[in-house]
């Protein structure tokens, strides 16, 4: 049996943009995640559920799971 463990964050109009941006500044800097989507982070702990949020892309950058409506 597989959890499934992945959020997909919506944002929807200018408020709900501007919410979204803080709620991602929160959680790069919770992860380790830069502004340019590099870990730099100090702690596996950091790693281990980063897949909830983001996508890895190639080059070893998370990208948030998110739409913007």
């Amino acid at each position: 049996k597989t959890n499934m463990r992945e959020i997909v964050h919506l944002q929807t109009g200018q408020c709900g943009n501007q919410v979204g941006l803080k709620f991602f500044e929160v959680i790069n800097e919770e992860h380790g995640i830069n502004q340019d989507g590099i870990y730099e982070g100090d702690s596996d702990v950091q790693l281990e559920r980063i897949d909830v949020y983001y996508n890895e892309a190639t080059g070893g950058k998370y990208v948030p799971r998110a739409v913007m409506v």
